[in-house]
């Protein structure tokens, strides 16, 4: 089944920008597009600005920060932008959307480093600005995992965005039989080791939350439990981490190998420790040798197989 994935509609080729133009993301679309149903925004467009149009900028006036035309201060989109994006955001976080590519250094859908200007025209390098309809975004929904289309050049970046969606993906199919103790407990304990890699304090926090949900409103507690999950996942896996899940997975066949096998496994986890070679290598030998000696409680994990391999996104880490 396809995750829901939010995107300025210029990242898939449309051309929306101010110049006619686009910025579309070959990952995106090639890559992505057999996993993803893309639900396409523009809030330029969206409050009627025309394609081509005058080019917009974030202002810094009186401390506040509003959104205007580059070349006339006086022309002020700000509160047209805000009730969009609020009302937006609101109705996409009732669609079970499962992450978010937003276009980098726009005024609207920057997620972080967007230029503001100064009255008398200057960058005001003391202001770190966000797009206005992407900071709705983030408020509205603080588990929904988002970036920016450069920064998904980065292997790591983009290996953590394109995880955390179809985590929550996994987690909305959970729950499709309706939000109960019983599935909430099953689907933490796929992402126990996912969570050790990511981040080792919350997988504590969230264990000890997880063990009391009986004292909470099933529906609330879901809700809690899907934003601390999410922005515990956002932490990315350190090299640290990932060695600490693989000598935990290595423990299990502990009584199923040989002496060879063991050093083997050894070896290979200490290489990639060392940065000597990516964490696939490791992996696929434990994947190896559980195929060879099943365990149900590693086999299950999430951390084993966390998306298609068909993405290839664990050969640079």
């Amino acid at each position: 089944m396809k995750f829901k994935l939010g995107v300025s509609a210029c990242v898939i080729g449309e051309k929306v920008r101010f110049d006619r133009g686009h910025k579309r993301s070959s990952f995106v679309c090639r890559e992505l597009s057999e996993f993803a149903e893309f639900v396409p925004v523009c809030p330029e467009v969206a409050i009627g600005l025309p394609v081509p149009r005058p080019t917009i900028r974030l202002l810094d006036h009186d401390n506040e920060i509003r959104l205007v035309d580059t070349k006339d201060n006086d022309i002020d989109h700000t509160q047209k932008m805000i009730t969009f994006s609020e009302t937006k955001a609101t109705h996409l976080s009732e669609q079970e959307l499962c992450g978010y590519v937003v276009c980098a250094k726009s005024p609207t859908c920057g997620m972080e480093r967007v230029k503001v200007y100064r009255e008398n025209g200057y960058v005001a390098a003391e202001k770190i600005g966000v797009g206005l309809y992407t900071k709705a975004l983030m408020e509205k929904m603080p588990w929904l995992p988002i970036e920016e289309d450069g920064r998904l050049n980065d292997p790591v970046l983009k290996e953590n965005f394109v995880f955390r969606a179809f985590a929550l993906r996994d987690l909305y199919d959970a729950m499709a039989d309706g939000i109960t103790k019983r599935a909430i407990i099953e689907f933490h304990s796929r992402y126990k080791l996912v969570l050790m890699a990511h981040c080792p304090k919350e997988y504590r926090a969230l264990g000890q939350f997880v063990a009391r949900v009986a004292d909470h409103d099933i529906k609330e507690f879901f809700f809690e439990y899907r934003t601390r999950l999410m922005q515990a996942l956002a932490f990315r896996a350190s090299r640290k981490n990932n060695t600490n899940v693989l000598m935990h997975l290595q423990g299990y066949f502990k009584r199923s190998l040989d002496k060879k096998q063991k050093a083997e496994l050894a070896e290979l986890i200490l290489a990639y420790r060392k940065g000597e070679m990516p964490l696939l290598v490791p992996l696929t030998l434990i994947n190896h040798h559980l195929t060879m000696h099943p365990d149900a409680y590693i086999a299950k994990q999430k951390y084993l197989k966390p998306y298609p391999d068909s993405l290839r996104l664990r050969y640079g880490l």
